[in-house]
């Protein structure tokens, strides 16, 4: 019996963990907002300033925005790509080109201003909404506010059937929301806080 009561508890343990492990489903709550850009995994966009470091080569330092080209001119090698790379992947393309006039160099690419990021932090709300937008996120905001500042949903829009689209770790999850309980009975459970990029979409009823 004590065998039996010891395997159960295994068992079950296993199944715990399974459960716990597993990716939540459409009517589960979105991850926490994350306030702050991870610098590593960050692209660079259009007027990003960035400096260039070259070690034990200051000469060959720079600061200057990324011009609308996505580029930057860097000392002896000319314009280098910037806009849609990593500061790692810039620095390491810019040793190369370099190489060719010195001898082993080191760069390090440092953002000092995320201009860029401003459009990206921006929360869009489309679909059966009095006047679809992009707004600027700020912290506290709530699918609440961003629907209201659309003006509302239309006459036509399925409320029950909205959804907040939101991109974590390279993958995009769909969250129900149900906006019919929020705006018609106050019941605000599904009322997310959103995050910089998030989407929310309000379809239309079928007839």
């Amino acid at each position: 019996m004590n065998r039996f009561v010891a395997g159960l508890v295994v068992v079950v343990q296993g199944l715990v963990l399974s459960a716990c492990a597993t990716s939540p489903g459409k009517d589960a709550p979105p991850p926490p907002a994350e306030g702050a850009v991870a610098v590593d995994a960050y692209h660079i966009g259009v007027d990003d300033i960035v400096q260039v470091n070259v070690w034990r080569n200051p000469e060959l330092g720079i600061t200057a925005p990324v011009r609308p080209d996505g580029k930057i001119s860097v000392p002896l090698v000319g314009d280098v790509t910037a806009g849609g790379h990593t500061p790692e992947e810039v620095a390491k393309d810019i040793e190369t080109k370099l190489s060719a006039f010195v001898r082993d160099p080191q760069v390090a690419v440092i953002l000092t201003d995320l201009r860029s990021h401003e459009y990206l932090s921006r929360v869009r709300v489309t679909g059966a909404v009095r006047q679809p937008v992009s707004i600027p996120y700020r912290p506290g905001m709530t699918v609440l506010d961003a629907v209201l500042a659309a003006g509302g949903i239309t006459e036509f829009a399925a409320a029950d059937r909205a959804d907040l689209h939101r991109n974590a770790a390279g993958e995009t999850g769909a969250y129900a929301v149900r906006l019919d309980r929020i705006l018609g009975r106050g019941d605000l459970s599904t009322n997310f806080p959103v995050a910089p990029g998030d989407v929310i979409t309000v379809p239309e009823r079928t007839f």
